[in-house]
């Protein structure tokens, strides 16, 4: 981060391209189709998008939204987190500094905003949590629901969340807690990076 502006350097085109790549979304999903015997049609049928997307998706022509991928990932009956996580399970202790973050910009989880991992994606693992870092203007993609439960705790920054018909707006110190089939969504409205401390369950992202 760039101690005097508060910014987290963001990477030229090239470096979100080969991170893009680097995921390989569009395979895995492509493998879990063919493992399921699902045809494209179907794929895209159940997902509520076209077949010539799902197949340039899976090719890697497209990089899909993070609704999208969620729509596809519904219909392979797949956790959106595991698409995203090749590395082996960590430790029991994850020291600060360590934690992979993951830039928005790869995953689609909206402009100027970073999640940094606080324990690993995995199999069986019950909990997901995360600390959503939103630069000045950052923001969800969108609103989302999907079945669960989810709390957060501000850490620093000021930021507007929306629940269902309710919006709020939060600083340091404040928490909330609702259940995820509400449509959700937030952004940063301050004029500094903003931290929030994420849980939910099961994961979904």
């Amino acid at each position: 981060m760039d101690q005097k502006s508060g910014f987290f350097p963001r990477d030229d085109d090239a470096e979100q391209e080969r991170r893009l790549r680097e995921t390989r979304v569009g395979p895995k999903l492509r493998r879990r189709r063919r493992q399921l015997d699902l045809t494209l049609s179907q794929v895209a049928e159940r997902s509520g998008c076209s077949e010539s997307m799902v197949s340039k998706i899976e090719t890697m022509r497209v990089h899909p939204s993070l609704t999208l991928l969620r729509r596809l990932a519904a219909a392979l009956d797949l956790n959106v987190a595991l698409l995203f996580d090749d590395a082996p399970a960590h430790g029991v202790v994850q020291r600060s500094g360590a934690r992979p973050q993951l830039d928005g910009d790869a995953l689609r989880s909206g402009d100027g905003v970073i999640l940094e991992r606080l324990a690993p994606y995995a199999e069986g693992v019950a909990l997901q949590a995360n600390i959503h870092i939103l630069l000045p203007g950052g923001a969800s993609d969108g609103l989302i629901a999907h079945v669960g439960e989810e709390m957060g705790y501000l850490l620093e920054g000021e930021i507007e969340l929306v629940v269902g018909d309710e919006v709020f707006r939060l600083k340091p110190g404040d928490s909330f807690h609702f259940r995820s089939e509400r449509p959700h969504g937030y952004r940063n409205v301050g004029e500094t990076v903003a931290r929030i401390l994420w849980v939910n369950t099961p994961p979904t992202f």
